[in-house]
């Protein structure tokens, strides 16, 4: 009776340790495949491309606003009258004398005709032609003064009436109705602001590049045919509003207080959605998209500097594999180097798998990329 139970006692205890001796279950898989572009990240911020203080070029009492604070206007729209009352009356008063000059000119040009007449029939003088002669371009002297002089009250006229430089948005009025305010046509006086605006679509992204970053950039420049090497994503953190701009202008010198160099995209904004002074992640496009391989972002883990990915060789063996790893797109991590695409990565129970220690594998299903994002 003492025999049996102790083969029983023994039987279990070697059935537990065989239990215990079993190596952890962990999920792995291949590599994923899909093609994607390579690019450098940096965080931009928007400003408007064209910037405007509208103060006046002439002054007077301000008789009228005609929008209302932060409308879309278009080029051309009227946004202040000033009293236009005095500059009428310069106007007119200049048309008045371009039409007494040209009266005199008229009556000059007739009095050197006759004076031709009468000295080609010698009733006249040399002398008499050569006054009327003098006259008569003194006279078309003061048509052309008088003729500018109309050019400047009308210029003034027109300018009473200030008129939106180009299609934007327009900020807070500064002054309102019934102020004085001051003009200066070249802006060497003391001038009134009125109002600013500032224009929306395209608009400008601004970003900083570090010098590595910048020196990659131009040896991929170098290797890129067409426009590859300036096409800029911009990412607002919702895929219906994320656009594409492109890269217009890199700065001449790297700031040396900073260590980088200022980069600017021209972005589309017909939706208008997009505001000066905003800030945007930035991808800006390196290379065209090519195959690459790619593994759920947590099976590759930080290791200080660098990344480790664990991988089961054929023998069930844990190994641990240092990876370059690039951008994240849709929770997959691409893998530039470090593991092949036969390679099997452990993306499930990684806790539980020490490198070189013995693992149970389990394959998990897998699809390439491509064939997903077609589905």
């Amino acid at each position: 009776m003492m025999g049996g139970y102790c083969a029983h006692e023994l039987f279990a205890t070697e059935t537990t340790l065989e239990q215990v001796m079993d190596p952890p279950s962990v999920i792995v898989s291949s590599p994923l495949k899909g093609n994607f572009e390579t690019h450098l990240k940096f965080l931009g911020q928007f400003a408007a491309v064209e910037h405007v203080e509208l103060r006046p070029q002439v002054g007077g009492t301000l008789e009228k606003i005609h929008f209302k604070d932060g409308d879309l206007v278009k080029k051309g729209d009227p946004l202040f009258t000033i009293d236009q009352t005095p500059y009428e009356i310069r106007y007119s008063q200049a048309t008045a004398q371009l039409e007494n000059a040209q009266a005199k000119l008229q009556l000059a040009n007739q009095e050197l005709t006759r004076a031709k007449v009468l000295k080609e029939t010698d009733a006249g003088t040399t002398q008499n032609v050569e006054q009327r002669l003098a006259d008569q371009q003194a006279a078309s002297a003061l048509v052309n003064v008088a003729k500018a002089l109309v050019r400047d009250a009308k210029f003034d006229l027109d300018h009473a009436s200030i008129i939106a430089p180009f299609s934007g948005k327009i900020g807070t009025h500064q002054v309102s109705v019934g102020n004085l305010i001051a003009g200066n046509r070249a802006g060497t006086g003391p001038t009134t602001l009125l109002t600013t605006i500032v224009s929306l679509d395209p608009i400008y992204l601004n970003f900083d590049m570090s010098e590595a970053d910048y020196q990659t950039f131009q040896r991929q420049r170098m290797t890129e045919k067409g426009e590859l090497a300036s096409k800029v994503y911009v990412d607002l953190g919702d895929a219906k509003l994320n656009r594409t701009g492109t890269l217009d202008f890199v700065d001449n010198a790297i700031d040396r207080s900073s260590g980088t160099i200022r980069a600017r995209a021209t972005i589309p904004n017909k939706d208008l959605l997009l505001t000066p002074g905003g800030f945007a992640r930035v991808r800006l496009a390196l290379t065209s998209a090519e195959s690459t391989l790619l593994v759920p972002d947590a099976a590759a883990t930080p290791d200080q500097s660098n990344h480790i990915v664990l991988t089961v060789d054929h023998d069930g063996t844990v190994k641990p594999k240092r990876v370059e790893v690039g951008d994240l797109h849709d929770g997959m991590r691409v893998i530039k180097s470090g593991i092949g695409a036969s390679d099997l990565v452990i993306i499930e129970g990684m806790a539980s798998a020490a490198p070189g220690a013995k693992v149970k594998p389990m394959n998990a299903k897998t699809e390439s990329v491509n064939q997903k994002n077609k589905e």
